[in-house]
């Protein structure tokens, strides 16, 4: 609590009492100050998460940047950059947007002719539409026939899928909360369906898989991963770095797109005047300056990626990396380009992984595509009530997805596969499942696109 003195007293202190009082007086308000920017940065980001555009695109100029790092000076050609990232990040305008002039389309529409189309349905085919043939048919019966149909037939061709795909080399991971409600569960506890894809470098043979868990304890993905042995890309989640701890022959390579976020987040929480002079820009600059080399080799084979990749995108990881510790204490603590800063700091190693690997992506992009048409079904349907709903969804999500990167038609595939797949419930193996894959060549040609 700060002491209030008189003007007396004040007058009767000594030079050397008041210049403490004075330096003890700039050092609080350094700190109110610092209080102050955090709180107006928070306030901005809240505001831009809630009314802001979703894109993370960067507005750049056409100039070139460069860093010294041990005497080498590393060249960022920004207008490039920006137009390599064109199949990452959606094209952001800076047009301003012009006022809505009230009632300018009742205006626009005004002496257009009004032709009513009629369209009317018998007596006979409104019983037909929802009636089901005359019979009513509750949507808690539908949903526990999908389960069973999930757990006694889908389960087996889930589980062989499981199997496949231990067989290659790179993995991508991610997860995201689901609301189960007739769980007994404290309130605040999450539930999580985990998504598990190849790498995005086998267009061919895609395997997408879905698994609900009541938690995102390490050992999710400890039990999911048991026989992988090869390289998992996820984002910073400490989980999967356990896991890399216990094992020899699993490697966990990180996201530069999480890396980047929240840089993207303190450049937009400051004022337009002040963001490309922030080191936060600079930071959004250089990501997409090692963006823009890894896309040029994205038509290589495995081999002459990683050769480019040291010659060229290795260079400016180790210079991003050095700016980094040179301007770590530099900035606000606790604000978010500090938080960016620490974030690829702490993640350096696996930031990193790509750079040994030419069969590694940058990235986990793959990996949020593969979960997002589940996270927007939960904003329609909100919740799961079961766990048997949430295990038999993860199944059908599962087939659904990998039937859409395989170029598949999933109502058809979905059709195929419980029509086959009941008539080996008798069989002692399921090598069966191996002519029932998304390329095989024995699907019917229905089932392509």
């Amino acid at each position: 609590m700060a002491m209030e003195y008189t003007e007396e007293q004040l007058n009767n202190f000594d030079k050397a009492t008041l210049v403490q009082l004075f330096l003890a007086q700039q050092s609080q308000l350094r700190d109110i100050d610092q209080r102050l920017q955090l709180l107006l940065e928070q306030v901005a980001v809240l505001n831009h998460n809630r009314f802001g555009r979703s894109s993370e695109k960067l507005q750049t100029e056409n100039q070139t940047s460069f860093l010294e790092v041990d005497g080498n000076i590393i060249y960022f050609n920004e207008s490039e950059a920006v137009e390599s990232l064109a199949e990452y990040e959606e094209n952001e305008t800076t047009k301003p947007r012009g006022r809505k002039v009230k009632g300018k389309r009742a205006t626009d529409i005004q002496g257009l002719p009004v032709i009513p189309v009629g369209h009317r349905m018998t007596e006979e085919e409104l019983i037909c539409e929802f009636r089901r043939m005359g019979l009513n048919i509750d949507r808690a019966d539908m949903a526990h026939w999908t389960i069973l149909c999930a757990e006694r037939y889908l389960s087996v061709f889930y589980d062989y899928l499981h199997e496949r795909i231990y067989d290659y080399h790179v993995l991508q991971a991610d997860e995201t909360p689901v609301l189960v409600s007739k769980e007994n569960r404290t309130e605040g506890s999450k539930h999580y369906m985990w998504v598990y894809r190849t790498g995005k470098m086998y267009l061919d043979k895609q395997i997408v898989l879905y698994e609900y868990q009541p938690s995102r304890n390490a050992s999710h993905p400890r039990a999911f991963l048991k026989d992988f042995k090869g390289v998992c890309v996820t984002d910073g989640y400490q989980a999967y770095h356990t896991i890399e701890k216990e094992r020899e022959d699993l490697r966990i390579a990180g996201c530069w797109r999480h890396a980047r976020r929240r840089f993207d987040e303190a450049v937009k929480a400051l004022p337009k005047d002040r963001r490309k002079s922030s080191l936060a820009y600079l930071a959004l600059k250089q990501i997409q300056a090692i963006y823009r080399e890894e896309n040029k080799l994205a038509s290589m084979t495995i081999e002459e990626r990683l050769k480019h990749r040291q010659l060229t995108v290795k260079p400016l990881v180790d210079a991003y990396f050095t700016w980094i510790k040179q301007n770590l204490l530099s900035v606000t603590p606790k604000s978010k380009t500090a938080k960016g800063l620490t974030y690829s700091l702490n993640q350096e190693k696996y930031l990193k992984t790509f750079l040994e690997d030419g069969e590694v992506p940058m990235d986990n992009n793959s990996a949020e595509q593969a979960i997002r048409p589940f996270c927007v079904g939960k904003k329609n349907w909100v919740m799961i009530d079961t766990i048997a709903g949430a295990e038999a969804s993860a199944i059908i999500y599962s087939i659904a997805e990998t039937a859409k990167s395989n170029n598949l038609k999933p109502y058809n595939y979905f059709e195929y596969l419980l029509t086959e797949i009941p008539k080996h419930m008798e069989d002692h193996d399921v090598s069966f499942c191996e002519d029932l894959l998304p390329w095989s060549d024995k699907l019917p040609a229905e089932c392509r696109k």
